[in-house]
């Protein structure tokens, strides 16, 4: 199991992020990021199923599975980036999210979920006959959720679940600066043209004075309607630094340490599924949390903005999901979930938003359940800042999710 999560960590710290909000926390990815939630705008959190597995932002879904399910993701995401005229081209491959779960009767059920919460990741040089900069971020913050649900003795439609929030991660930042020859002499030139000036930063992420955050919901269904409701805790981020400075990558001066406090406000969610006509289902999701604190920048020697003023954050999200036909032989058009949803998203960076709509699909594979999602996701970040990038992006995810019968007796 320690390898499994050390690889999946590995393959994680890899990803991209937006450029949006780098010298913070990054570009915050939405709970989850299942590869079937993308394809229908992110919605369907209460939505109850042998084939949904762990919701993170509802952890109380859990209880209402009947089977084991492993669900793996990959997303691959394409942006365009401008602000005052200058242009960034950049793609993506990442892994957002990974669990499994398993039922457990009366006892409820339990699982455990790896998933990428923010990421910064970032690359881009400038150099002309005069001037030479290079800047590089890389880093995440991801988190290992575990998490209990059970359905209620006598109320067998209300479910209670909690998970705990256990944060790891790094970033880093290096920014090298190569001469200014602006007023150097052409013959004098060739003194400076090697000289380079470099400040590494980097450090872990991790929880001040706690293992974790926590989450507890509540979900009811109903043979219709579903909804939950969620309150996850605020908490403190820790980002203990180590900035270093390197001369021409040859003299290094010593070292300095520095430990920046990120307050993450508490957050409130909540959803609601609308069952029609057995097949078709209409989602809506809303998620809220209140920033009132600005966060501290990784900063450092040179001169660059010290924090990252915040807003309130908030999601709206509305999904269709037109479930497939469980009989292996129908045709098998019949037995793909069609989705379709969109959303719109406040970041805790002020004055940006994301608006972005989405298709997808769940193609069924053999007789045992194993779904193959495909979601195609198009949005817009915006900004009334001028110091912010806008981006336009394009994503495709892929999920594929198991379903097992571990430790079930055969009929």
């Amino acid at each position: 199991m320690k390898k499994l999560v050390a690889f999946l960590c590995a393959f994680v710290g890899l990803s991209f992020g937006s450029s949006i909000g780098i010298d913070a926390l990054g570009e915050e990815q939405v709970m989850g990021g299942t590869a079937s939630a993308a394809g229908r705008g992110f919605a369907g959190n209460a939505k109850t199923g042998d084939s949904e597995g762990l919701s993170v932002v509802n952890p109380a879904r859990l209880a209402f599975d009947k089977n084991v399910v492993f669900n793996l993701n990959f997303a691959l995401e394409m942006d365009a980036a401008s602000k005052n005229r200058h242009h960034l081209l950049s793609n993506s491959l990442n892994m957002p999210s990974f669990n499994i779960s398993f039922p457990m009767g009366d006892f409820g059920a339990m699982g455990v979920s790896l998933w990428q919460h923010y990421v910064s990741n970032f690359s881009e040089s400038f150099d002309d006959s005069t001037n030479s900069a290079k800047i590089e971020y890389s880093g995440s913050v991801y988190e290992l959720v575990p998490t209990y649900a059970v359905r209620l003795p006598y109320l067998r439609s209300i479910s209670l679940g909690a998970s705990a929030h256990v944060v790891l991660g790094s970033t880093s930042r290096s920014l090298t600066l190569g001469p200014n020859n602006e007023n150097v002499a052409d013959d004098d030139a060739w003194g400076t043209r090697k000289t380079l000036i470099t400040e590494f930063v980097d450090g872990a992420w991790d929880i001040k004075n706690h293992p974790a955050y926590y989450s507890a919901a509540l979900q009811y269904r109903g043979r219709q309607a579903s909804f939950f409701f969620s309150f996850t805790t605020g908490y403190t981020l820790k980002n203990e630094l180590s900035y270093d400075f390197r001369f021409s990558e040859t003299d290094t001066l010593a070292p300095s340490a520095y430990t920046r406090e990120i307050k993450v406000p508490p957050m409130l969610a909540t959803g609601f599924n609308m069952r029609l006509l057995k097949r078709h289902n209409i989602m809506l999701d809303l998620q809220w949390r209140a920033w009132d604190e600005d966060i501290e920048n990784i900063g450092g020697s040179w001169t660059m903005p010290e924090v990252t003023e915040t807003q309130s954050d908030f999601l709206a999200s509305v999904g269709y999901q037109c479930d497939g036909s469980p009989l292996f032989y129908d045709d098998y058009w019949k037995r793909i979930n069609y989705r379709a949803g969109a959303w719109y998203k406040n970041w805790y960076v002020k004055d940006v938003f994301e608006i972005g709509g989405s298709v997808g699909a769940g193609f069924p594979m053999g007789r045992k359940g194993t779904t193959v999602d495909l979601a195609l996701q198009a949005g817009k970040r915006f900004s009334d800042a001028k110091t912010e990038w806008e981006e336009t992006f394009f994503a495709i995810r892929i999920g594929l999710t198991g379903i097992g019968t571990w430790g079930q007796s055969r009929r």
